[in-house]
């Protein structure tokens, strides 16, 4: 059986304790602001996070299934002309495949684990 490629969204965890308790993410405040939740693929991950989440101590990464959230996800062009998954609609909990912590290494860099790929 084939997996299917994930796609990611990094979050705060404060942000992300917050919308599993909800059971549902409605987006962190840029996602808001832009009107759609934003992923990267495994290719994308570790650049969005060192754009965007540079030197964040308590950063997640949640792995997604992209086939569970239908035609709310459109492939469009973003960094680069690179085609970024965006979501239009919240993010149900029962897409997101696993959660793990993103430590900062001694390089100031995220470490993602082995799964990210």
């Amino acid at each position: 059986m084939e997996q299917r490629a994930l796609i990611f969204k990094l979050s705060p965890r404060s942000e992300w304790l917050a919308a599993e308790a909800a059971g549902r993410f409605a987006g962190a405040p840029v996602d808001l602001k832009d009107g759609y939740i934003h992923f990267s693929t495994a290719a994308q991950v570790r650049e969005t996070a060192a754009k965007h989440f540079a030197g964040e101590p308590t950063l997640i990464v949640a792995a997604v299934d992209p086939e569970k959230l239908g035609a709310a996800l459109k492939w469009e062009p973003s960094r680069g002309g690179d085609l970024f998954p965006h979501l239009y609609g919240e993010l149900s909990m029962a897409a997101v495949v696993y959660v793990a912590d993103l430590p900062l290494g001694p390089d100031g860099h995220h470490v993602f684990p082995g799964s990210v790929r």
